[in-house]
């Protein structure tokens, strides 16, 4: 049986928007008590530890408090991703509490009504994406072209560089929000190991995957 009340630290490293934020969670829905957000795409590692422990004080909530972590997995960037998996999954070990994994794209299209597509930046002139009625998912997660990715839609929302590649109406949510990983999450069931969302192999590759002898 669930808590009646969750405290709940949240961490998004999945897009450039390095987020960390409480929030608590009960019966009547989710109350974001602070948030800090850092829109830099190298700055993931650097940026982190400051915006959680500065939402943290802002929340006036101390870590012994907690009784839940929720990060996004992506997708996203290999290395910006797994420095926020790393990182919920560190603090969920240390305090001894629950760490729930969820899409981060699912945060996204939550904030959103009716049939919309959900972008974000994927590099390599791709982008990751998902499709969402209602803010529940029914197609995706995915990674490609944004020519290739299927027509239909009604609205876009999602990374702002981005959004502008199809002639769509554009939705406000561009990254994902902490009250959005909250309600992201599926609360009536145990977590589960943490899945980073990759959706392709990373750019770095050991000796041995490029063929050279040593």
């Amino acid at each position: 049986m669930e808590p009646l009340v969750t405290t709940v630290l949240v961490i998004d490293t999945a897009t450039p928007a390095v987020t960390a934020g409480v929030a608590r969670r009960d019966a009547s829905g989710v109350e974001v008590l602070a948030e800090h957000v850092t829109l830099d795409a190298r700055a993931h590692a650097e940026q982190l530890t400051p915006n959680v422990l500065g939402a943290m004080a802002d929340a006036g909530v101390a870590m012994s408090q907690l009784t839940a972590v929720v990060v996004g997995c992506g997708p996203g960037p290999f290395t910006g991703l797994r420095v926020g998996m790393a990182t919920a999954a560190a603090y969920g070990h240390a305090l001894g509490v629950p760490v729930y994994g969820v899409c981060s794209l699912d945060a996204i299209g939550i904030d959103t009504d009716g049939d919309v597509l959900v972008v974000t930046d994927a590099r390599r002139r791709e982008v990751y994406w998902a499709r969402y009625v209602d803010g529940a998912r029914t197609t995706g997660p995915d990674v490609c072209a944004p020519g290739d990715v299927p027509a239909g839609a009604a609205a876009v929302a999602g990374s702002p560089d981005h959004v502008g590649l199809f002639d769509l109406p554009r939705l406000t949510p561009t990254h994902p929000s902490t009250s959005g990983l909250v309600r992201a999450v599926d609360w009536s069931a145990a977590p589960g190991p943490l899945v980073p969302l990759y959706l392709r192999r990373p750019d770095a590759k050991t000796t041995a995957e490029r063929g050279v002898r040593s």
